[in-house]
């Protein structure tokens, strides 16, 4: 890992870009940290320039809980490679809806599996740097989407002991078997008229997950539309479990 700039923000959080081979991210830490942080892992849909005015309102939120956060950018987006395959999964996604047509398993599985195999091991090894600095430490917890990819790394990743999933991705067949094997603790943000999400999947994938401890929160109102007191909510809920 290699930071590449470091900033100090107007709350006192640290917020250092880096790089862990070809993988850019963002690492925020607390300004009065008194010991190693419990770490949140902030997942998002991809294009990391893009999201990171959000990202880092969450990574501020986080570090007024005493928390640390981290970012990473996902396979194929931003200024990394693009793949052909992929590619063409998006476009024909762009196609069907467009002409109003359903998203086929076909076309979900296409666009979201190699990304979840991608993705996981690379934020498992980021994960492996993060706990190497001195001034993180555990535990952690994960929140954000892609939830296909939350969802392996709960199942994965043993040093994850909390999620909060944002339920606005399409959801690939074999997600709903791995849901099954999820045990932590979760906390599940839904936006009821999310444009780009099928309802009913994100209401059975709720119900697949194995977790004794389990909340769906549900809010009206499309994509962007999470009310801050449902981030609260969320907050609330890693607070309890990380601290």
């Amino acid at each position: 890992m290699h930071f590449t700039s470091e900033r100090r923000l107007d709350d006192g959080v640290l917020e250092r870009d880096f790089t862990l081979g070809e993988i850019p991210g963002v690492l925020w830490t607390p300004g009065s940290a008194s010991g190693p942080a419990p770490l949140v892992l902030m997942g998002h849909p991809g294009g990391l320039p893009r999201m990171r005015p959000r990202l880092a309102a969450r990574a501020r939120h986080a570090a007024a809980d005493g928390f640390a956060a981290a970012t990473i950018e996902l396979p194929g987006s931003g200024d990394r490679p693009r793949s052909a395959d992929a590619e063409q999964a998006r476009a024909d996604l762009r196609r069907v809806l467009e002409a109003g047509e359903p998203v086929s398993e076909d076309i979900i599985d296409r666009l979201v599996l190699p990304l979840v195999e991608k993705a996981v091991p690379e934020w498992r090894t980021t994960l492996d740097a993060l706990l190497a600095l001195p001034e993180i430490g555990g535990p952690v917890g994960f929140s954000g989407g892609v939830i296909a990819i939350g969802v392996r790394l709960a199942v994965v990743e043993p040093r994850i002991s909390a999620a909060v999933l944002f339920a606005g991705s399409f959801v690939p067949r074999a997600t709903f078997e791995e849901a099954r094997q999820v045990t932590i603790p979760l906390h599940v943000l839904l936006q009821w008229d999310d444009e780009g999400n099928d309802r009913q999947a994100a209401l059975d994938l709720f119900d697949a997950f194995g977790s004794k401890e389990k909340a769906l929160n549900a809010n009206m109102g499309g994509h962007t539309g999470v009310p801050e007191y449902a981030g609260d909510a969320a907050a609330q809920f890693l607070a309890r479990h990380l601290r």
